[in-house]
């Protein structure tokens, strides 16, 4: 592992909060976030870790589980999805993002703010897209491959604690070798995140499930108003699937 020379990179982002989530598709409109590893940097140095699994409510998918190994029993005793929320947003609070193809880990929590009311607007810098600009001659730039490419020993692949951190040694590598000669591929910048329209949800589906969380007694976080149509019959199958049908 190599070190930034901190003398040399007086203006850039020296705290900071690298990340990553482990997530059941790549749709924040349809899937959900499985697991967050979170690791605060201030000073090129570990000051607090957040991690955590989180409950889907939902079954893991089969992919999923054979590319993370995350299991059904790993995750069912997690966070709730709003609980994890907002205990991320807590943590990051005032720190700039670092993440690898950071775009699609920052739409799935913006998502979630979003659904809960959380004010989230953060500045991030993307690992990807530095990469991308400096190593355009390297045949892939996934996470992975920088790891090969630097001698990074990975801890575990597609793990969301794990792959923060050699994230955050791919940055200092990138660092290292691009920041004197190109800084302004280093600095932060604003994290967006278009809600792609979805069908809401349809008034039977709403009934339904109303009728399905009355005769189960379950209570949930999220505004059944809010939720799309693919979601709602998520989460219908869910409750039949582990509840069981209403018993007319």
């Amino acid at each position: 592992m190599q070190y930034i020379n901190w003398s040399m990179s007086v203006k850039m982002t020296d705290a900071y909060v690298v990340f990553d989530l482990e997530t059941t598709g790549i749709n924040p409109n349809s899937d959900c976030i499985i697991e967050i590893g979170a690791i605060k940097i201030i000073g090129n140095k570990v000051q607090e870790v957040y991690k955590t699994y989180v409950n889907p409510q939902m079954k893991v998918p089969y992919r999923i589980t054979n590319l993370t190994g995350i299991t059904d029993d790993m995750v069912s005793d997690g966070r709730s999805n709003k609980e994890a929320v907002e205990e991320f947003i807590h943590f990051c609070d005032g720190y700039t993002l670092l993440g690898h193809n950071i775009g699609f880990d920052y739409g799935f929590i913006k998502k979630s703010a979003i659904g809960y009311r959380i004010p989230f607007h953060k500045m991030g810098i993307d690992t990807l897209k530095i990469a991308r600009k400096t190593l355009s001659h390297i045949e892939k730039r996934n996470l992975g491959y920088l790891c090969e490419y630097y001698h990074i020993e990975q801890r575990a692949k597609h793990r969301a604690y794990e792959d923060a951190l050699s994230t955050k040694e791919v940055y200092d590598n990138l660092v290292n070798d691009f920041y004197r000669v190109n800084k302004g591929l280093f600095l932060p910048e604003i994290l967006l995140f278009k809600e792609k329209k979805n069908s809401p949800i349809t008034k039977l589906q709403k009934v339904y499930l109303n009728d399905l969380l009355k005769y189960h007694k379950i209570e949930l976080e999220e505004d059944v108003d809010t939720f799309t149509k693919s979601e709602a019959s998520k989460r219908i199958d869910y409750i039949i699937l582990n509840y069981g049908r209403i018993n007319r």
